[in-house]
């Protein structure tokens, strides 16, 4: 039986959803199609109507997994016009994030596992990486650009490798304090005057 287009998109977004959720706990390379497909409620037959390959599917994912992050920084700026860059660390660099209870970031999640993807994937997540720069590049106070893009490349890097840090320790303390030491460090070296 044919599916409507929008059926068919639907469909499509439910698969993308399932390996999204299964690739952000498990990675890329534990997880199957068969997998992803019962997770998303279909057979794994109907894989192959919606992406040639299992390396498609991991493209596709990584994307929308990107597309979420850089919108919820966007989000959390928006919602905090008085103290942007305050209120983007202090959401990513929380607790919260080392137990993906604030949404996942695929950066911190998947980034070693990102490192051995295809071309198509590794230039996706540079992209991401420039974007999210980007970002936090226009809220920062320097006086040049090519400073504040110095700094909001720094800032992003750090957010990712504390976050990402804090998560493989066993030490809630440890944890907690490497979140602290990178927030109030990013502050002071965002905020400096030159």
């Amino acid at each position: 039986m044919r599916v409507s287009r929008a059926q068919f998109a639907q469909n499509r977004e439910k698969i993308i959803d399932a390996a999204s959720e299964l690739f952000l706990d498990k990675g890329f390379s534990a997880i199957g199609v068969a997998e992803v497909m019962k997770a998303a409620g279909f057979t794994h037959g109907g894989f192959y109507g919606h992406f040639d390959s299992k390396e498609q599917l991991a493209y596709e994912t990584s994307r929308h997994l990107f597309h979420k992050t850089e919108q919820n920084w966007k989000q959390i700026i928006n919602d905090h016009p008085e103290a942007p860059l305050e209120a983007l660390f202090d959401f990513y660099l929380s607790s919260a994030n080392l137990s993906g209870l604030s949404g996942p970031c695929a950066l911190s999640s998947l980034s070693q596992e990102l490192g051995r993807q295809s071309a198509e994937i590794r230039s996706a997540l540079a992209g991401d990486i420039q974007a999210l720069s980007t970002i936090i590049a226009e809220l920062i106070p320097a006086a040049d650009e090519v400073t504040r893009g110095r700094r909001a490349l720094a800032a992003v890097t750090a957010m990712i490798g504390s976050i990402s840090l804090a998560r493989a320790t066993d030490d809630p303390a440890l944890a907690e304090a490497i979140l602290s030491a990178t927030k109030a460090n990013l502050l002071n070296s965002i905020n400096a005057v030159t």
